[in-house]
């Protein structure tokens, strides 16, 4: 077969088994290199990187293990250390505070059930905050605005059970989201930019939490999404573009938010997803034979989570919150529709 020129080959020599070891040894590996380059390089998005580290071991069961070098009343501690007086999160110490990280450190609080340790009402404020008049969200107070912001601020709250806390303001927000709609049923990360798998995700979840997904052609983006897919198996995240495996998370969470998970082949994309696998350090790359990082082994879990169709011990994922489902709140409501 030939491939396009924007996509992979896998060949015999790539890992087709989930090495779970592998992979919890790597993630752990992370805590070990507080004084190295690579970790005051990535300072600046420390909260969301424990929050994929967190998760990733979540997913398979090991975030309690007494043996974890994860310790959760260090990665509290830090989670305090960076919340600011105006409410939100930051990501690390000395940081400004950032919608982005605050969600990661209200997802993190969940993951360790100690979400006891986040001041609701103080993060209500900063939310409210950063609300624009045309229902949009900035994400800190330099004013960037993106439907990323608005999908942070709605899921922070649903988390919270402060939804209700801008029930007033939904319909702004909502209508908002849907200025980002395209032409091709996608969606951007403002009114007139591309389509792209990330931004459809965002605005699908805010959708999802305010009971609006009837306000779409699902039909339509359904197709869109699958067309994502590649003859590798991997999935890309807008046209003519390589395949990735976070889009294993971007794309199928879409898709399943959406009932439209059987619209793509699941054994290729679970071939992809094994492939991108590093079999000496553990952890997932974004394509064969890269680095692994993080950020691309949550969202490799994730998106085998979401498949289900491989034997291993990975949890069940919520295709919204991006945490396993057993630890959600029982007070969430949100809206996904029934398989097709």
């Amino acid at each position: 077969m030939a491939f396009l020129i924007n996509d992979v080959e896998l060949n015999e020599s790539y890992p087709k088994d989930f090495d779970e070891v592998k992979h919890v040894g790597f993630i752990e590996s992370m805590d070990s290199h507080k004084e190295d380059y690579i970790n005051a390089m990535t300072e600046y998005l420390r909260m969301s990187g424990i929050y994929w580290c967190c998760n990733s071991l979540a997913l398979l069961g090991k975030l309690d293990n007494n043996h974890s070098s994860i310790k959760k009343q260090e990665v509290i501690s830090f989670i305090k250390s960076c919340e600011c007086s105006n409410g939100g999160f930051a990501s690390s110490q000395n940081h400004d505070p950032h919608l982005l990280y605050t969600l990661s450190a209200i997802q993190i609080s969940l993951l360790y059930n100690s979400l006891e340790v986040i001041d609701s009402d103080k993060v209500v404020a900063y939310i409210k905050n950063l609300q624009n008049d045309d229902g949009s969200f900035c994400g800190d107070e330099w004013g960037e605005v993106d439907t990323r912001f608005s999908f942070c601020a709605l899921a922070a709250l649903a988390l919270l059970d402060k939804l209700d806390c801008i029930k007033e303001d939904i319909d702004k927000i909502v209508n908002f989201v849907l200025k980002c709609h395209n032409f091709d049923q996608g969606f951007g990360s403002k009114p007139g930019s591309e389509s792209h798998a990330g931004q459809i995700y965002c605005c699908l979840g805010v959708l999802a939490l305010t009971g609006n997904l009837h306000s779409i052609d699902t039909e339509r983006l359904g197709w869109w999404l699958s067309e994502r897919q590649l003859p590798s198996g991997g999935l890309n995240g807008r046209p003519e573009k390589f395949p990735d495996v976070c889009y294993s998370w971007w794309v199928l969470a879409s898709l399943a938010i959406i009932g439209k998970l059987s619209w793509i082949n699941k054994n290729k994309l679970e071939r992809f997803i094994l492939a991108c696998q590093d079999v000496e350090l553990g952890g997932f790359t974004d394509r064969p034979r890269d680095m692994p990082d993080p950020f691309h082994t949550v969202f490799g879990i994730s998106g085998l989570s979401l498949l289900g169709t491989y034997p291993r011990n990975i949890l069940p994922i919520n295709p919204i919150f991006c945490l396993p489902q057993h630890i959600l709140p029982s007070h969430l409501q949100y809206q996904t529709l029934p398989p097709t």
